[in-house]
């Protein structure tokens, strides 16, 4: 990327998960910093550039799921920056009427977002925000205000590889909550996150040292159990096959990649109890 276009806001004293992320996925939207804490990253996990597109073909899967069970309206928090396989293009290929919104607070993921939204979007069905997904009644109200998004009814909301980036005893939890009280019944929760449960060997040793990298970062990483993920879910109904390592979730194809560090899953509101006849 040209130096010159710095985005205001944007840290590059540090690197910054969302620019690491488009870095291994191979995208331009990162700096030297990003790249070097990246090439240090693939030395701490050989995987990690396998780990980056084993997620997000899980995103696709899970997309298409919602859009398959009739939810054709997304918010993506902590969506990072644009890259192949965003929610709205695989969405968009399924459905056309399909709708996104998406969240971040890293400036460079918000204005690359803009940039593609502006090129390759539809205004009326798209539209990105700049906000923290911990600040629930701005993010919401922001939504609300983009005129994409109907809260009446069912959204596919998602933290996909973001809520391990907010430390386990921080008020994350209720956060989430607050998102699922917010939605309309049948809406999804579409989650992914970083686990040392079910893992071992090399591939427990090489996620503890890239978790470690992380802390030199300015989004640092930390893990949650397969019991404490689980807890982000609330009452919302597991689908089959419920919180498994994310290469295993639907796989289409070959699923042999060697990653069981990062659990996926997609859960449904309930749907609202009818009433007497």
């Amino acid at each position: 990327m040209d130096p010159q276009q710095v985005p205001e806001g944007v840290d590059l004293e540090r690197p910054n998960a969302a620019r690491i992320y488009d870095w291994a996925l191979g995208g331009s939207a990162n700096w030297a910093i990003d790249r070097e804490f990246g090439e240090q990253a693939v030395k701490a996990f050989p995987l990690v550039r396998t780990l980056a597109k084993v997620n997000r073909d899980f995103l696709a899967r899970a997309v298409r799921h919602c859009v398959a069970n009739g939810v054709t309206q997304f918010l993506d928090l902590g969506s990072g920056v644009p890259t192949v396989g965003n929610v709205h293009e695989v969405a968009g290929a399924v459905a056309a009427d399909s709708r996104c919104v998406y969240v971040d607070n890293e400036p460079v993921a918000v204005a690359h977002s803009q940039v593609l939204l502006e090129q390759e979007g539809d205004p009326r069905r798209h539209a990105v925000l700049g906000a923290d997904l911990r600040d629930v009644d701005e993010v919401w109200d922001g939504m609300i205000d983009t005129g994409v998004i109907d809260p009446a009814r069912p959204i596919g909301l998602l933290t996909v590889a973001v809520l391990h980036f907010q430390p386990v005893g921080s008020p994350i939890l209720d956060r989430v909550r607050e998102y699922r009280e917010l939605l309309a019944p049948g809406s999804f929760y579409l989650l992914s996150h970083v686990t040392e449960s079910g893992v071992d060997g090399d591939e427990l040793a090489q996620i503890r040292s890239l978790v470690k990298q992380y802390d030199l970062s300015s989004t640092p990483a930390g893990f949650r159990s397969h019991e404490q993920i689980l807890e982000f879910f609330g009452d919302f109904e597991l689908a089959e096959p419920g919180l498994v390592p994310v290469r295993e979730w639907r796989p289409e194809g070959d699923s042999t990649a060697p990653i069981s560090c990062v659990l996926g899953g997609v859960a449904r509101k309930p749907l609202k109890p009818e009433g007497p006849r």
